[in-house]
């Protein structure tokens, strides 16, 4: 390890450490290290990666999809989508454990952010399932989970980040991979709740007959087309996946103002203006990303660390293993954004060198990190979860152990059966 990555470790942590936003403690961090170097123009270099980097055309579908997805949160879509799935489901014990999975699933994939799902699926699911006799920590602990799943299923901010970040990987393969391994999440959370039933641990709920379903259906149709109109557009050829984004702002404008009437036009300035809030803090996160990644490439650590992993083992599936426990711990102290735009650039030339598909690799990571969304002390669906059930974190640690280690176990079986995420891509050819 040279002189100058140290600098950058400890100049980053250290900013870490005095409660620096991210995003400044990675520009910060990057322009120290470039200046020890001596003979380098630091805030040249610095300005020139950050202004390059922002400069993709695929990442113009991250405002127009974080607006959707506040769009969706104010337009009701999630009640709607919580009535057809309680309608599908309440028939069984423990029914209501499984509408909140699938709503969230549901939810999650709409809007492409798991913080979103949390907050607007937990603010009317937590409580209902206390009224139904369900524990707080365990509902807490479950919406927090299931969140996470939206970030797997299409469309999802994360996987544009890490087209991006990657170089020639293909969005709309990405979205197409993220499915199959969302929805094996989703069912192994689910089985957690199911063993609980077996248990006895969760009451029955009431059925609902074939009239109440098709009812409810019906009016979470216009939502969930909204999938299949982005997937639709995007393998048909009709447009891109960042002109599809577009097309997603303008459907949730016209469900949220003009179809369920539940967004005045005095919100929109608020909504706008939110949007451009969240929209700068991802921007400025990946211009000071892409300029430490430059640094990282300049003091040979990819190619550093390749060797040194490739010196513990040879075997691609442990090498795999080893990196998955590293993602494991840099999730539990990192975002999601932050931690993909810092290691890919470290991570993906160790994977392709060892044959695997970038593709796959961008979905198990994108797994892994989604665990750590949900661990202290940095799980933001945690902390949000807990906030919306008012409810303290050391209460919910204990009933978070099941998920977790199902989820673990989704990571590992999407990590050792490639064709899982790569199948449904090679079907459409890409």
């Amino acid at each position: 390890m040279t002189l100058e990555v140290i600098i950058l470790i400890l100049a980053f942590f250290s900013l870490l450490l005095l409660n620096v936003p991210i995003a400044i403690a990675i520009g910060a961090a990057t322009v120290v290290t470039i200046a020890a170097i001596g003979n380098l123009p630091a805030g040249y270099i610095v300005a020139q990666r950050m202004s390059t980097g922002i400069g993709s055309f695929p990442l113009l579908a991250i405002p127009f999809f974080i607006l959707s997805g506040i769009l969706m949160g104010e337009s009701g879509m999630a009640r709607r989508l919580m009535d057809f799935a309680s309608a599908l489901m309440s028939r069984f014990r423990g029914g209501l454990a499984y509408v909140n999975t699938i709503t969230c699933m549901l939810f999650g994939a709409l809007s492409g952010s798991a913080t979103a799902a949390v907050s607007s699926i937990g603010g009317f699911m937590i409580p209902q399932m206390r009224e139904r006799g369900y524990k707080k920590d365990f509902a807490v602990a479950l919406t927090s989970t299931s969140a996470t799943t939206g970030l797997l299923i299409p469309p999802s901010n994360i996987m544009i980040v890490y087209a991006v970040v990657a170089g020639e990987v293909s969005v709309a393969a990405l979205f197409l991979a993220g499915v199959f391994p969302g929805i094996l999440v989703g069912l192994l959370i689910m089985g957690v709740c199911f063993l609980g039933n077996v248990r006895g641990g969760t009451p029955a709920d009431a059925g609902s007959d074939l009239r109440t379903v098709a009812i409810a259906g019906l009016q979470a149709l216009p939502s969930l087309l909204l999938i299949f109109i982005v997937l639709g557009g995007i393998l048909g050829g009709i447009f891109s996946a960042t002109e599809a984004s577009a097309i997603a702002v303008a459907y949730a404008f016209i469900l949220g103002v003009w179809v369920y009437r539940k967004i005045p036009y005095s919100r929109l300035p608020d909504i706008l203006l939110a949007s451009a809030k969240t929209t700068s803090v991802v921007m400025f996160l990946v211009g000071t990303s892409q300029a430490m990644s430059w640094i990282l490439a300049h003091e040979n650590v990819p190619q550093n660390l390749s060797m040194a992993l490739l010196s513990l083992s040879e075997n691609p599936l442990v090498i795999l293993l080893l990196i998955n426990l590293l993602l494991l711990m840099v999730g539990a102290f990192m975002d999601m954004t932050p931690a993909v735009l810092i290691f890919t650039p470290i991570f993906l030339p160790v994977v392709l060198g060892l044959g695997f598909d970038p593709v796959h690799f961008g979905i198990m990571m994108i797994a892994n990190l989604s665990i750590g969304l949900c661990t202290p002390p940095v799980g933001t669906c945690l902390f949000v979860g807990c906030s919306v059930g008012k409810i303290p974190i050391s209460q919910v640690v204990r009933p978070m152990i099941p998920f977790f280690f199902a989820m673990v176990i989704a990571l590992m079986i999407i990590t050792y059966f490639p064709a899982l995420s790569l199948w449904l891509p090679s079907v459409f050819g890409l």
